[in-house]
């Protein structure tokens, strides 16, 4: 592990934040039919690149640089989040719901 507990934290918050708001950035994807073939692709683009700008300015605030490693790393903590943040696409959580109380069933793969 490269990212520090602090960041990680950071990260963990924001991808939070995004799931339980995911509902707003499907609005904004749907803005965009016809332009776009994927509403839920397009809102998982915008919320991963939130968390990515936010990761990148957890790093500015500390005035230091991401390495690759550490890039890395957020590209895992990404994709090992993935299925929950378009799950939270298709069906937004309520707004009695916690982002953590939402299981992910492992993709069927025929």
């Amino acid at each position: 592990m490269v990212i520090s507990k602090e960041n990680r934290d950071f990260i963990d918050s924001l991808i939070d934040y995004y799931i339980s708001e995911s509902e707003s950035y499907k609005q904004i994807a749907e803005n965009f039919v016809p332009e776009i073939e994927s509403v839920s692709d397009t809102a998982f683009g915008i919320i991963t690149g939130c968390v990515y700008s936010g990761f990148l300015q957890a790093y500015q605030n500390q005035q230091q640089t991401p390495s690759l490693e550490d890039v890395k790393e957020f590209n895992q903590i990404i994709k090992d989040r993935a299925a929950l943040i378009k799950k939270t696409i298709i069906n937004p959580i309520l707004k009695t719901e916690s982002v953590r109380d939402i299981e992910i069933m492992p993709e069927k793969t025929d």
